[in-house]
């Protein structure tokens, strides 16, 4: 289980190797025909490759030999919730909250079923009232990622990101704001979080505040982080884009060219990188940052 847990972190080793939690696993049924979570994690781990026959057959062996398990329980419902069976998911999520009711993971994967379900519905147009079902789904997204991070306000991090999501959607932006402004002041928490965070809270201050340069800075940000997340991968997306976009119709913008040469810096092109940060310090010539980056260029150069 451990093994499988590293597995879903993209900078961990264990990310390389997806294979060697199925043999595992085998492994593990071959000694114990009868072991219902290890046929629930195997199957997760064949519905990653595509094998969804095998999957959904272990799932349902699971579930009969294990149906008062809360940990069979609630893998089982995130082999269905990944499947599209989100209304099978929130039954089996919900039978696993009975058995556990103060589990804030279970209330965080039962906000994420009725959240896939508001998704479905298509945005909520700002100039009409949301739509009975959109209001009682934003309801239960509401209070179930609020029941997630209750207990634990501090960790439940993708719980509260959730929340502000939800509130976003709603129209709630002050309240969202608050929770945006709240997770960037958070120290000593895991890389991929503070991408996150960045990357949500980034975008926030670029959609709905207009705020260019703080979305800017939070973009940055995540992409400085060195850790390889699909949180990173996006901010990087979003500075590539927005760095495009302003060099267009200001070509001289030397936050824009700053931008582009940390881009190329990252990508391992240092004469582009040379390039642009010589262009931003001909309009900012006394920026530090990219005087340092330029400086550490042409050392390695």
């Amino acid at each position: 289980t451990v093994l499988s847990r590293l597995e879903k972190f993209s900078g961990t080793p264990e990310s390389h190797e997806r294979n060697q939690s199925v043999r595992y696993l085998r492994r593990v049924l071959e000694l114990d025909p009868d072991d219902s979570m290890a046929m629930v994690l195997l199957a997760l781990k064949l519905k990653a490759r595509s094998e969804r026959e095998e999957a959904n057959k272990l799932v349902e062996q699971a579930l009969q030999k294990g149906s008062k398990d809360p940990y069979v329980l609630r893998y089982s419902a995130k082999f269905y919730r990944e499947e599209g069976a989100v209304e099978k998911a929130v039954n089996l999520f919900k039978q696993a909250l009975e058995l556990t009711p103060h589990s804030c993971f279970l209330h965080h994967q039962i906000g994420i079923c009725y959240k896939i379900k508001l998704t479905k519905l298509g945005n909520r147009n700002s100039h009409s009232p949301a739509t009975q079902q959109q209001t009682e789904l934003i309801s239960q997204c509401k209070y179930h990622f609020g029941k997630a991070f209750e207990c634990r306000p501090r960790s439940a991090i993708r719980p509260m990101l959730d929340f502000a999501d939800i509130c976003i959607r709603s129209g709630e932006h002050k309240k969202a704001e608050g929770i945006y402004n709240n997770l960037v002041k958070l120290e000593d928490i895991r890389p991929e979080n503070i991408q996150q965070i960045c990357l949500q809270a980034g975008s926030f201050e670029l959609y709905q505040k207009g705020s260019e340069s703080s979305a800017v800075s939070l973009f940055l940000k995540g992409v400085k982080i060195e850790y390889d997340s699909r949180e990173r991968k996006m901010c990087k997306e979003k500075l590539e884009k927005w760095a495009d976009k302003k060099l267009c119709y200001a070509p001289r913008d030397s936050k824009a060219l700053g931008v582009r040469g940390l881009l190329y810096q990252l990508d391992g092109n240092k004469s582009k990188a040379i390039e642009y940060f010589e262009k931003a310090l001909e309009i900012d010539h006394e920026n530090e940052e990219y005087l340092r980056a330029l400086s550490q260029l042409r050392q390695s150069h």
